[in-house]
C-alpha cells in the first residue's frame, strides 16, 4: 500500500493538476508514473510545496480526439494506483451520455412500477 494520497485540484489548459500528500522519508520525493494506453506520459512535473507535492500532468495531444481516454496515476516505488482521470471528447460524449440518461430513466420507471405493484399487493 502506498503512503501517498492524491487529490485532484483542477484540469486547465490541457494540464491535469493534483496534490500529493503523505509520509515519506526526509528528503525523498515520490516516484510518479502516469500511463495512457499502457504507455508512460511524457512531461509529468512534480514540485515540492508546504502541503506536500504539486503534480502536473500534460494531456497529450493524441488524447484530444473522439472517444474516452483514461489516464492512470501510479506510485512508481510501490506500483500502487494513486488515482486516475478520464477525458471524454467528440461525438462519443454526446451519444454515450444520452444513452446513459435514457437507460437510467428506463430503470427508474421499472423500479417505480415494481414499487407500486408491491404497495398494491401489501395493502
Amino acid at each position: 500500500m502506498s503512503p501517498l494520497t492524491l487529490t485532484k485540484t483542477r484540469l486547465n489548459n490541457g494540464i491535469w493538476e493534483g496534490r500529493l500528500s503523505g509520509d515519506l522519508p526526509e528528503g525523498q520525493s515520490p516516484e510518479i508514473r502516469v500511463d495512457y494506453r499502457d504507455r508512460p506520459v511524457e512531461g509529468v512535473d512534480l514540485t515540492e510545496s508546504p502541503e506536500g507535492w504539486n503534480l502536473r500532468i500534460p494531456v497529450p495531444p493524441r488524447a484530444m480526439a473522439d472517444g474516452v481516454h483514461s489516464f492512470l496515476i501510479y506510485d512508481g516505488a510501490t506500483d500502487t494506483k494513486l488515482g486516475d482521470f478520464v477525458v471524454i471528447a467528440g461525438d462519443i460524449a454526446h451519444h454515450s451520455l444520452r444513452a446513459e440518461v435514457e437507460l437510467l430513466r428506463a430503470e427508474l420507471d421499472m423500479l417505480k412500477r415494481a414499487f407500486r405493484r408491491h404497495c398494491m399487493e401489501t395493502q
